[in-house]
């Protein structure tokens, strides 16, 4: 083989190479690929495998069809109770339309940017309707789920799927940490305070509960003992009217024997009286006797 045909066959084969680099594409699995022709879209393609296209005329841009993580730089967030945080956040998305990404965003860089200035609005936005009550309570996943909604109804005219929108970390920027501190220590000392005082006042309420239940059985108990006395003392003077009756002398004899004792039991009572005096009937002079005698009219 001569030297120049030589030449022109490896010219040719340079050229069948360099014709069917431009002709052929492959797809790999994780990707899929927009055909464009002088810079305008023409197909979309979104099976992996080897695929052919117009040589030299056409070009093809791929994007990812996997899961896309976007971190935005933490942002500073006034809430509405005008207390200030730091919001670490981040998201995941897919691009399930890759015409109409490239119409809107043109390419990957472009669209992180888009979706970044998306989420940090849609935060800016809920948290500052939010409190740091709500954001740290249960209520946090109504605030998330709400931030989610936004960003996906955004990003979906971008043929964009946002997956989702999460907040890593919220912190308090350093001088603001203590004053929340003390409030929220203030806010549970009254707390504090103010159960104390309900709980006084219900201790309050039970000593006078139980107090006037004391009272009330002490009454009613003092009552059953008067009436029980009362029927005792009946039934004792009933005994000693029957025992008294029959023998007259000796009932006025035991009055009278009851009469001194009281009379005459203390050591400090001085009774001036006359030997005649009736008091003194049964305390006999040697003629008269003290049981048998009759009482002086």
């Amino acid at each position: 083989m001569t030297r120049p045909i030589f030449i022109a066959a490896g010219v040719i084969v340079l050229a069948l190479i360099v014709t069917a680099y431009s002709t052929f594409f492959i797809v790999p699995q994780t990707a899929q690929a927009l055909v464009l022709q002088f810079g305008e879209p023409r197909r979309v393609v979104a099976e992996p495998g080897l695929h052919m296209k117009v040589p030299f005329t056409q070009d093809v841009m791929f994007f990812d069809r996997r899961l896309l993580d976007i971190e935005p730089a933490p942002q500073p967030v006034t809430l509405s109770d005008k207390k200030r945080i730091e919001i670490d956040a981040y998201g995941r998305y897919r691009i399930v339309d890759p015409l109409i990404f490239f119409k809107t965003l043109n390419s990957e860089a472009i669209g992180d940017g888009r979706l970044t200035s998306i989420i940090i609005s849609s935060i800016r936005r809920v948290l500052g309707s939010s409190t740091l009550d709500g954001l740290l309570s249960p209520d946090r996943e109504r605030i998330m789920g709400e931030i989610q909604r936004e960003v996906h109804d955004a990003a979906e005219r971008f043929g964009i799927d946002m997956i989702e929108v999460r907040l890593r970390r919220a912190d308090l920027p350093d001088r603001t940490t203590e004053s929340v501190f003390q409030l929220m220590r203030s806010e549970r000392d009254k707390e504090a305070r103010e159960l104390r005082a309900e709980g006084d006042e219900k201790a309050k309420q039970i000593r006078a509960q139980a107090e006037s239940t004391r009272r009330i059985i002490i009454a009613k108990a003092e009552r059953d003992a008067q009436i029980t006395r009362g029927e005792a003392d009946a039934k004792a003077s009933k005994i000693y009217a029957n025992a008294f009756a029959q023998d007259p002398q000796f009932y006025a004899f035991y009055r009278s024997m009851e009469a001194y004792r009281n009379a005459l039991g203390a050591s400090d009572t001085t009774f001036m009286l006359s030997p005649g005096n009736d008091f003194l009937r049964y305390f006999g002079n040697g003629k008269t006797s003290a049981v048998g005698a009759a009482p002086r009219p």
